[in-house]
């Protein structure tokens, strides 16, 4: 009997002793709420989240990351998509708010948020509302250089052989500044370089046809193209739905693909592919690998291309990454290093290179919006310069006509 009471208390020690360790464990002293879309939509920028998550821990178990998704058809759900933003400000330990992409409803949920706390940190990536709207917004913006890469785009499909360039897309997306900018670039180097610029319309995944039916109108187009421009020619969607069948078609009936609209091994390739990268997630050298092998047994080497780390991954995770740093002050909000730093913890040996955005109608330099890329690498082939590449100045200077 006294063996068991002394066993007894021993146990009831230890109880005590796992309490207090449990009970002592550090919890977060900050919140950072992250905003992205649905696997469906847009995977690699959840991806990032669930990154911020494994390393900094979710607010529900006492961690720094709240992560929230917004509904696919968004553009029908504004108002669902505002208060859901502006709702992670109710947390009182709320110092940042990250979204991305920074789909259409984002300034106006950003200006809310502004009313509620002021001192919240508020950081858009890949806006898709006009420049000057989410800069009064947001205190950083972040767009893969749409100008840079209307120019460096067709200048790597023409490294890669293309005659033709097909850019594909819908009117929504054409009214966004950002894009149909960079589609009018991508038409004035087309006939600088050489190449034939054509322009292909598909239904917009967030209308009624869905994104089922907008994917089926790639699959069902793509053959036809291929008969109707020839395999010596590259082509380009402006939507993320879009990317997969296009590129299962072009592997399967021929043409080129030089990259995505918002760049990775993961926008497309594993679902056209059909192959398996659950062991390989996070590790984007190893998926590189996956996708290039499987890109050659089908023959496409030298005619796919995309960026080594995914852009949509980085810029959640860099920019949740970023926002960690000013408010624990080591890092400022209008430092490309620091950014370029943030970004880098994510993508070990990239190259980026990029700028501040400057408006083309009054040569204002927007010190709170940033434009980055990086370099283009080719499956089969290995990476091409793309950074370095000097564009010529005009190309800043067209203007946007929607």
């Amino acid at each position: 009997m006294q063996r068991f009471a002394k066993i007894l208390a021993l146990a009831l020690v230890l109880s005590l002793v796992m309490g207090a360790t449990a009970f002592a464990a550090p919890k977060a002293t900050f919140h950072i709420g992250i905003v992205t879309g649905t696997v469906s939509q847009s995977e690699d920028d959840l991806r990032g989240a669930e990154k911020l998550i494994e390393l900094y821990g979710s607010v529900k178990d006492g961690g720094m990351i709240q992560h929230i998704t917004y509904p696919d058809d968004f553009m029908s759900q504004q108002e669902t998509v505002i208060s859901n933003i502006v709702s992670l400000a109710d947390d009182p330990l709320m110092k940042a708010i990250v979204v991305n992409q920074s789909i259409p409803g984002t300034a106006e949920a950003f200006k809310r948020v502004r009313e509620r706390n002021p001192n919240i940190l508020l950081l858009a990536g890949e806006p898709h509302e006009d420049p000057d709207v989410i800069q009064k917004a947001a205190d950083l913006a972040v767009n893969s250089d749409f100008i840079a890469r209307g120019y460096t785009i067709i200048w790597a499909a023409k490294q890669l052989g293309a005659k033709t360039f097909v850019h594909i897309s819908f009117p929504r997306h054409m009214s966004y500044e950002t894009l149909g900018r960079r589609r009018m670039i991508m038409e004035q180097a087309c006939k600088d370089l050489g190449l034939n610029f054509a322009f292909e319309t598909a239904p917009d995944p967030t209308s009624d046809v869905g994104i089922a039916g907008a994917q089926q109108f790639i699959l069902e187009k793509v053959p036809q193209w291929i008969q109707k421009y020839g395999k010596d020619t590259a082509f380009f969607c402006t939507n993320d739905a879009h990317t997969e069948p296009l590129l299962k078609q072009l592997l399967t009936y021929g043409g080129m693909f030089v990259e995505a609209d918002l760049p990775s091994p993961l926008m497309g390739y594993p679902g056209a592919l059909g192959i398996d990268l659950s062991k390989e997630a996070g590790d984007f050298p190893a998926i590189l690998k996956k996708v290039e092998a499987a890109i050659k047994a089908k023959g496409g080497a030298g005619r796919f291309g995309t960026w080594a780390y995914s852009y949509g991954y980085t810029v959640t995770a860099g920019l949740g990454e970023l926002a960690k740093n000013i408010i624990e002050k080591k890092a400022k909000i209008n430092s490309l290093n620091d950014l370029y730093k943030a970004f880098g913890k994510f993508t070990p040996g990239a190259k980026w290179n990029g700028a501040y955005f400057v408006d083309n109608l009054t040569g204002v330099r927007a010190t709170g919006h940033v434009l980055v890329y990086m370099d283009t690498y080719v499956f089969g082939k290995g990476y091409l310069p793309t950074t370095q590449q000097k564009i010529d100045p005009k190309y800043f200077a067209i203007k946007f006509v929607n």
